[in-house]
């Protein structure tokens, strides 16, 4: 069908990407402000900073480290430049990039004499050479099924739950019938809806790892004197009038409509199956959607009840609303509104159809209101201190 194929970059290790941006990442907090500047020269160059350098151990190294090589290993990534104060760390990254074969470089402060105006002018020059190679690259005709989709909520309302996660659902749907992928993340957003997500396991093992992750959610808060039941839904979600947790994770497991889970993965990891995988996640944006471009996403659907501006930086994200203040006021956050639904003017169906629509357009090259705006940033989750 010809409605199932957009324009992407065709990358070397099978991937396809939607973007084809030059990724400079300071992998240790010494040299970010160095590599910022760098980036801040390069137009359209996607800066992400690490400013976790010495002193991480255990899972947090482990998280960090696999957090930077997805972030370098997103198809939307046409190049890299690593910047890093720590040789080994930065020979370890570039190891694991070599199987991706993308044009990168690596520049460490040692080699640069610990200076960082040296720093600077050999990272301008190696990041600017980049970035004109990438530019010969050109988009191709290529199947929709070689998206990987982040699902995402945030500043939800009711408005969320009964219209636009729906929608997101027949969506996701939609591209798992055609052999794509969708991720669905944000684990307490799962408690007093677990039910729906166990019936749709395709195995006892991940149903096991569902209740397990969700458990580990919810004794963690127990741990640190929290009542997910009394804190979940944030004022914001109340004042929108939302009442209760179920009510919140009604709406958030209905984004993945009807699929059967395939897999449940851990923040940042790659899914290994196709179709619909659930990951193991902090709710709050920020980190749920770098969880999301980590594991490979291209592109991201966030849905918004009174409005959400953030942004993933690797992965456009197209954020809608059903809401019909919201989509009043907010002409230059919302890519997509679904407002007429709520009026019962439309069905989910078609507003559905719409919003395929508009994905393939983003896909092939039109930018969103937070790429246009620069709404966006990338972040690393933590689990514990540092040395």
């Amino acid at each position: 069908k010809m409605d199932n194929y957009f324009k992407g970059y065709k990358r070397k290790d099978g991937s396809v990407g939607i973007r084809n941006k030059l990724l400079i990442i300071s992998i240790t907090g010494l040299t970010g402000p160095t590599a910022r500047k760098i980036s801040s020269f390069l137009q359209g160059s996607l800066f992400i900073d690490n400013p976790y350098g010495g002193g991480i151990i255990g899972e947090d190294n482990i998280r960090q480290e696999n957090a930077i090589i997805g972030f370098c290993n997103n198809p939307n990534v046409g190049a890299v430049l690593i910047i890093s104060a720590d040789p080994p760390k930065g020979n370890f990254i570039k190891s694991k990039l070599i199987k991706s074969k993308k044009p990168f470089a690596l520049l460490t402060l040692d080699e640069c004499n610990h200076d960082g105006i040296e720093l600077f002018e050999k990272g301008l020059r190696a990041g600017a050479k980049l970035m004109k190679e990438i530019s010969n690259n050109r988009r191709e005709k290529v199947s929709l099924k070689n998206l990987i989709i982040g699902l995402e909520c945030g500043r939800s309302d009711p408005s969320s739950g009964i219209i636009a996660n729906p929608i997101m659902g027949l969506i996701s749907d939609k591209l798992v019938n055609i052999g794509g992928s969708v991720i669905l993340g944000e684990t307490i957003e799962w408690l007093g809806a677990e039910h729906l997500l166990i019936k749709k396991a395709v195995s006892k093992k991940i149903k096991e790892k569902i209740m397990n992750s969700l458990n580990s959610q919810v004794n963690f808060a127990k741990s640190k004197n929290i009542d997910l039941l009394g804190n979940n839904p944030g004022f914001q979600n109340i004042e929108a009038g939302l009442s209760t947790i179920e009510e919140k994770s009604l709406g958030n497991v209905a984004k993945a409509g009807s699929s059967k889970i395939q897999d449940l993965i851990s923040w940042g990891e790659q899914p290994k199956k196709r179709g619909l995988n659930l990951m193991h996640a902090p709710s709050y944006a920020p980190e749920s959607l770098s969880g999301f471009s980590s594991a490979g996403c291209q592109l991201v659907l966030f849905s918004t009840g009174v409005g959400n501006s953030f942004n993933n930086h690797i992965a456009p994200s197209i954020k809608f609303s059903a809401n019909p203040d919201a989509c009043k006021k907010l002409s230059e956050q919302l890519d997509f509104k679904c407002s007429d639904v709520f009026h019962e003017k439309t069905s989910l169906e078609n507003s559905s159809k719409a919003l395929w629509k508009l994905i393939k357009d983003v896909c092939s090259g039109s930018l969103t209101w937070g790429e246009v705006l620069n709404e966006s940033s990338e972040v690393f989750s933590r689990i514990d201190r540092s040395l």
